[in-house]
């Protein structure tokens, strides 16, 4: 694609984001704000974090003439009682966004930046999205291991920031901490194909295809008498072989 075109279509993107944004956004808050009077507090929050996703699935649907995303579930398991933590390599500033595809009530572990945004920042706070760096150790472990009780699953990016490349970082613990104070089963996924969609420090929105590639859970009997350390680098190995097969056409 010239420059010509890429510009036109990212002028058209955005221009449609904006607008699929003015719309999607106000309705979906209105319908939810509607099931409060008839539904309890938590059914409704179960409700307003499907809509978050279904916004995420219509930002991916503008995309969709140029930018493919395909979810591939390569669990291989009988289904598995929820919640999960999702742990996720972490390309793109797209990669938020990429979540809409599973099809489970979730929040994202994020950073600052996030909650900076406008108006979607604001509805990241609504759902319980948790900001690891404005929150002390053990008041943020307390609220994930009551969100996971609740049934919420929960996804975190361990790498802390981006790539912007098909390196993979190191990780943080907090997942893997997480994981084995409450036993709960984690599900490694793999994004390929977006570290350019848009690449690091700019907004330029290029045509690809973005596979996220789900792999079976690690259950607690599979993990629980790793430490921290070797559990999250067990992850991270298991990722990194996968995402060299997905890039090398398997």
């Amino acid at each position: 694609m010239n420059r010509f075109s890429l510009a036109v279509w990212n002028i058209y993107f955005y221009i449609a984001f904006l607008a699929v944004s003015a719309v999607v956004i106000p309705v979906l808050t209105f319908l939810v704000a509607l099931m409060r009077i008839f539904l309890s507090a938590r059914q409704t929050m179960k409700r307003f974090r499907r809509a978050i996703s279904w916004y995420g699935k219509s930002v991916a649907a503008i995309a969709a003439c140029f930018i493919k995303l395909r979810y591939e579930d390569f669990s291989k398991e009988e289904p598995l009682p929820e919640p999960f933590i999702f742990v996720c390599n972490h390309r793109s500033t797209s990669d938020a966004f990429l979540m809409c595809v599973l099809p489970h009530e979730v929040i994202q572990i994020v950073n600052s930046w996030p909650f900076r945004l406008p108006v979607l920042g604001f509805y990241a706070r609504l759902s319980g999205y948790l900001n690891i760096n404005n929150m002390q150790s053990d008041v943020f472990f307390e609220k994930a291991v009551t969100l996971l009780k609740d049934k919420v699953s929960i996804v975190f990016f361990p790498e802390g920031t981006r790539s912007g490349s098909r390196r993979v970082g190191n990780f943080h613990g907090a997942a893997f901490r997480l994981a084995l104070m409450s036993r709960t089963p984690i599900v490694p996924l793999c994004i390929s194909g977006n570290e350019n969609i848009p690449p690091k420090g700019s907004l330029l929105l290029r045509p690809g295809t973005i596979r996220v590639r789900r792999l079976p859970a690690i259950k607690w009997e599979e993990y629980k008498d790793l430490s921290v350390f070797n559990l999250k680098n067990m992850v991270r190995e298991r990722i990194i072989t996968e995402l060299n097969q997905m890039e090398n056409g398997i």
